[in-house]
């Protein structure tokens, strides 16, 4: 079953765009996988155009050799777009081998160890600004059945934050915990914002909120930083969503630079790595909440791997989506009292309409972190998009 192309597609989706991969096959047999890198999703673009290059007339069923030759050949190695790009051709690999067999891909991964997979929400708060607002938001979540709730209240603030804008982050906290008692789970994101100074105060002052973690509290890019932060507060530590390979995960777990760790599907290397980066978790007895904020196809992958990971813990779910969500696949996913269930359908149990996904061609979005829209992630007429 040799590999005939290699297709990347695009789809606005309003705060980025999806990148999608369809990988066909000579025995009419296709797959399909997410590397969604936002904000460089035309750069992710070109590199699975390489990809394409050097697998046309390989055998598609042979998905470990193919991601160790196009790991290898890359040079320089690792990375947010080559191992995004990557990511989404390993999925639809995976896909194509299922549809082969016809079996769900967590069959071909040793099968599952749950049915459903409990969730939490993230995007339930768009476009609330004001701490009333953000409990009136997680309200309404909570009433959708969502048991956990994360968000980013810092603002723009960016390495260090002022006394006011401090108080106004911790009273929207405050209204959401009053807002939705203790049957929710609170996780308050930062995104790699703060210097280690600034994070410890932060995180020391969540400590009176119960909070489920505490995520990114410092760039990415010293662990050594966000160690420090994790020794000197008493809220965990979740992190993870900027490592790109099992490489770098194995340094972060060595050091126990975090109490959860958040790998993403479409920027880690795919299924595989995922399933050897919980591995090494799991030897070290911390939990895998996977990073999942992407499109449907991440997510349809994400749920394959969610199911036969011992050690998963959390998931991370869009509360909302465009409402084109729906016209772009065929996406079937139930979700009640707080769980996901894992679909039973070949492959990933999902297929892409390339006219539906043509109708909304790439749109130039910036990084809205530090601009003070960061609340503004869906539109006002977002839906939902599972049962």
């Amino acid at each position: 079953m040799n590999i005939t192309a290699i297709k990347p597609l695009i789809c606005h989706c309003y705060r980025t765009n999806w990148v999608f991969v369809k990988v066909e096959t000579d025995e009419g047999i296709h797959g399909i996988g997410e590397a969604t890198l936002e904000y460089r999703e035309q750069t992710v673009v070109q590199a699975i155009r390489e990809i394409e290059r050097q697998l046309i007339g390989k055998d598609a069923r042979n998905i470990e050799a193919l991601w160790h030759e196009c790991y290898r050949d890359t040079y320089f190695r690792g990375g947010p777009v080559n191992m995004s790009a990557l990511s989404g051709v390993e999925m639809a690999l995976w896909d194509i081998k299922g549809k082969a067999l016809g079996v769900p891909v967590h069959q071909l991964l040793g099968g599952k160890v749950r049915d459903s997979v409990p969730c939490y929400a993230n995007g339930w708060f768009s476009p609330a600004k004001t701490p009333a607002e953000f409990a009136e938001k997680a309200k309404t979540a909570k009433e959708r059945g969502f048991t956990g709730l994360k968000w980013d209240p810092f603002g723009k603030a960016y390495l260090t934050i002022g006394k006011s804008e401090l108080r106004q982050a911790l009273n929207c906290v405050e209204a959401v915990v009053e807002a939705v008692g203790d049957q929710v789970e609170i996780l308050i994101e930062a995104h790699g914002r703060f210097n280690v100074p600034t994070a410890i105060k932060i995180g020391q002052a969540l400590e009176d909120y119960d909070i489920t973690w505490f995520e990114e509290p410092v760039p990415p890019d010293n662990l050594d930083a966000l160690l420090e932060v994790k020794k000197r507060v008493r809220v965990p530590i979740a992190a993870g969503e900027r490592i790109y390979s099992r490489w770098d995960y194995q340094t972060f777990l060595q050091r126990r630079c975090s109490d959860y760790i958040q790998p993403d599907l479409s920027h880690v290397g795919g299924i595989g790595e995922v399933k050897k980066i919980a591995a090494q978790a799991e030897a070290n007895h911390i939990a895998v909440c996977p990073h999942n904020p992407s499109g449907p196809v991440a997510n349809a992958a994400t749920l394959q791997i969610a199911a036969c990971v011992p050690n998963f813990h959390l998931l991370e779910t869009m509360a909302l989506d465009v409402q084109w969500r729906a016209d772009i696949c065929d996406e079937d996913i139930t979700f009640q009292n707080g769980r996901m269930s894992i679909p039973e359908k070949s492959g990933l149990g999902i297929e892409l309409d390339e006219e539906e996904i043509a109708k909304h061609p790439y749109e130039s979005k910036p990084l809205r972190h530090y601009r003070g829209d960061l609340t503004d992630i869906r539109p006002a007429n977002a839906v939902e998009w599972y049962h």
